[in-house]
Parts: C-alpha cells; sequence; structure tokens
C-alpha cells in the first residue's frame, strides 16, 4: 500500500516499463469494465486504471499547480502528506478524464461513471499560496471541476461523481463554504450528479464508528444523489431521511472484511433503507473505493450487492 494514497503524482507506482504503460492501462480498464459487467452491476465506471489516485491525476493535471515544487499539507489522519502546491490561478487548460471516459463508454453498453475529486477536498489538499483564502480557492477549484463535468456529461457519460472525503474529516472547515464550492461545481450540468464522501479506504482506516459530523448539510448540496458508506460504519439506516430531497447511494459492502457478503445480508440491509427513503431514491454501492481489494474478492463482493439487490427488486 505504500505511504497511502498519492497526493502528488507518483511514477514509482507503476510497475509497468513507460513504452507499455498505455497499454497496459488500455488492457487492464477491459478487465475491469468486464468484471463489473459479469458481477451484473448496473453503472460501470473504468475502475480509475489509469489513475495514481483518485485524487492527485486530476489535482496536479490543473493549471496553477508548480510542476517542480511539491507543496506540504495536512492527511485526514493529521500526519504531514506531500500535496500540490498552488502558486498561481487555477485552470483547466484541457479536459483530464475526457479521452478515459470516451473509451470507457465505447466499450460498455451499460450506463457509465466517472468521478472526479471534488473542490472542497482538492482546496484541503492543496498547499496554497496564491488565493487569499480557502473558501477563494475551492471556488476556483469548482469552477475547473466544473468545466470538466460539462464535458464528461456532454461526451455521453451518465453520472458523474464528486468524490469529496474531506467533508468528513474536516467538517468545520466545511461549514464556511464546501456547500456553495459543490454548487458552483455542479452547475448547469446535464448528466445525474452524485457527491460522494465517507470515512477514507478501509486499507487504511480500520474504524468508521465516528459519524459524519457533516451530514445534514449534505441535502442542502444541489446534486442528485449522496453516497455515503454504510456497511463498515454499521449506520443507523433511519440517518439517510435526513438526507431528503436527495437520493441515497447507500454503501452495502464493507471493504475492511474480508469474508463477502451474502445475498440475504446485502438484502436486509436494502430493505432496513427502504423504511426511510422510496426505491427510486436509492441506490447500492460498495462503501468506498475497491481499490486495495485482490480481485478475486471484489468480484465476489461485487456480486454479493447485485445478488441482494435484485433480490429485494423481486420482492418489490
Amino acid at each position: 500500500m505504500g505511504d497511502g494514497v498519492p497526493r502528488v503524482r507518483n511514477a514509482d507506482i507503476w510497475s509497468v516499463a513507460p513504452e507499455h504503460l498505455d497499454e497496459a492501462i488500455e488492457a487492464a480498464t477491459l478487465v475491469a469494465i468486464a468484471d463489473m459487467e459479469s458481477a451484473g452491476v448496473d453503472v460501470i465506471t473504468d475502475g480509475e486504471v489509469g489513475r495514481e489516485s483518485y485524487f492527485n491525476h486530476f489535482a496536479n493535471s490543473l493549471g496553477g499547480v508548480d510542476r517542480t515544487e511539491i507543496g506540504t499539507g495536512v492527511n485526514r489522519r493529521g500526519g504531514t502528506a506531500e500535496v500540490p502546491l498552488v502558486n498561481g490561478p487555477i485552470s483547466r487548460p484541457d479536459p483530464i478524464e475526457l479521452v478515459s471516459a470516451g473509451f470507457l463508454t465505447a466499450h460498455t453498453s451499460r450506463r457509465s461513471k466517472v468521478t472526479v475529486p471534488g473542490p472542497f477536498t482538492l482546496s484541503q489538499l492543496a498547499d496554497n499560496r496564491f488565493y487569499a483564502d480557502q473558501r477563494a480557492l475551492a471556488m476556483a477549484y469548482a469552477a475547473a471541476v466544473n468545466e470538466e463535468l460539462r464535458d464528461l456529461s456532454a461526451a455521453g457519460v451518465d453520472v458523474v461523481q464528486l468524490d469529496e472525503p474531506y467533508l468528513q474529516a474536516n467538517a468545520s472547515v466545511a461549514a464556511d463554504f464546501a456547500i456553495d464550492a459543490i454548487a458552483a461545481a455542479v452547475d448547469g450540468v446535464a448528466a445525474t450528479t452524485t457527491l460522494h464522501t465517507c470515512y477514507g479506504y478501509a486499507a487504511y482506516v480500520e474504524s468508521k464508528q465516528g459519524g459524519y459530523p457533516f451530514f445534514d448539510e449534505l441535502s442542502e448540496a444541489p446534486v442528485d444523489f449522496i453516497a455515503i458508506e454504510s456497511a463498515q460504519p454499521n449506520l443507523d439506516p433511519a440517518v439517510i431521511a435526513r438526507l431528503a430531497p436527495r437520493g441515497v447511494v447507500l454503501g452495502v459492502i464493507d471493504l475492511g472484511r474480508e469474508s463477502v457478503e451474502s445475498a440475504e445480508e446485502v438484502a436486509a440491509r436494502i430493505r432496513r433503507a427502504l423504511d426511510h427513503i422510496e426505491p427510486d431514491k436509492l441506490w447500492v454501492s460498495p462503501d468506498c473505493g475497491m481499490k486495495y481489494l485482490p480481485r478475486d474478492r471484489a468480484i465476489a463482493k461485487l456480486a454479493a450487492m447485485v445478488d441482494g439487490a435484485t433480490l429485494v427488486r423481486t420482492q418489490l
């Protein structure tokens, strides 16, 4: 797992020679798509195989980020982290995930989803040496993210998602400007919009009992769905009613657990949620990214998720 989730570019993460890397990423992406389709997943991603992390590929492709000097920030565990150094105006000179999104939509007939880091999390993982304050930085990031999401939507991507783990980690700061930045990021985006927040990868965060200190505010975010971890934190399903009128993408697969959930176990989680939300407002997913799971376990957990959802659909 290395030293954690990369925040700056990290070429050493690849085990494939540079001259073969593009071909290897393309092949691995096809495998990821096929694995999801074989498991029966309705909304397909490209597995984000070509990124070094959910964060750093996008964050370090933006203008205004120093290409030679690395900044210093604080990670969600309170430790020091290498982060992008912002020393100029944030901009998006070119689309960042559009090529990989096109590859995805060309290789699946199912609905597609692409994620990008959200503007609040981007602002929390930056060494800001240009903007007057974090709010100004977050709003600049929001403008760049909005350009990306509009392009992805125009290219036919069905669902676009903002990954915002730092809403959970830095809730007191989020209260000041996070919703404004998120609203700016999704403004005018035609695709279905999802806002994901979480405790972090289960590989790094064993205990997820602290709750979501920035929770009720999520209902104010002008997105279609809020995606939250629920299985590993053993979240009381009643709380999802507080996210109305937003739909909910409920995490029903515990990624910190080695054993694979049964279809009935997943179905039971879904049924409990349906006591508090209408079926057309509920989607299900794994708690968070499956990046650190062995492939066979990831496939088995996805299949259990699909089988559990199928049980509930049949009963409905």
